[in-house]
């Protein structure tokens, strides 16, 4: 793809292996650094919350789902491309022979890049079971909401214990009262 795009899209960078928060750290400072807030719009190395159990506690934790990738949003350019495959850990995008290669909506909801607008219903002290995610099956009550964020705070009940989590609001539904 040689041609200069006119609307924004996801690509996805690789990167040397445990270099994904460096890269994203880079592109941000590159960002800065040459005024190209109006061309790179978000940068996101993709994660996902698991719960792990470290000296008989058990924490939710975030964890890389693909390592060695970086997703970006951006204006492309043959510009953009020199500047970033010329970043530090980076290797290159992904595409054929190293050229950006657009992601299509399927992969940017599988990689939850950006909230998908959801239609609620919702209030704090709504009965709620989660139903996608790390914490599926666990029923709990809201406690906040966040609409522009598509995000809400649950209080569920986690090892016994009183626990505030936050879900998508896609990742749960209403329980019959």
């Amino acid at each position: 793809m040689d041609n200069e795009r006119q609307e924004p899209c996801w690509y996805i960078l690789h990167t040397y292996t445990g270099y994904e928060t460096m890269v994203r750290d880079n592109l941000f400072r590159m960002i800065e650094n040459n005024n190209l807030s109006d061309q790179i719009f978000d940068v996101k190395i993709p994660m996902e919350k698991t719960i792990e159990e470290r000296n008989g506690k058990k924490k939710i934790v975030e964890k890389k789902t693909l390592p060695c990738y970086v997703f970006i949003k951006m204006l492309y350019s043959n510009e953009l491309w020199y500047l970033i495959t010329n970043t530090r850990g980076i290797t290159g995008f992904v595409g054929p022979q190293g050229r950006a290669k657009p992601m299509n909506e399927t992969e940017i909801r599988r990689w939850h890049l950006e909230p998908l607008p959801v239609d609620t219903n919702y209030a704090v002290g709504d009965l709620v079971s989660i139903e996608a995610g790390p914490l599926e099956g666990f029923d709990g009550v809201i406690t906040e909401l966040n609409i522009s964020a598509q995000k809400v705070k649950v209080n569920i009940t986690m090892f016994g214990n009183p626990t505030e989590v936050e879900v998508e609001l896609g990742q749960i539904t209403k329980k019959a009262d």
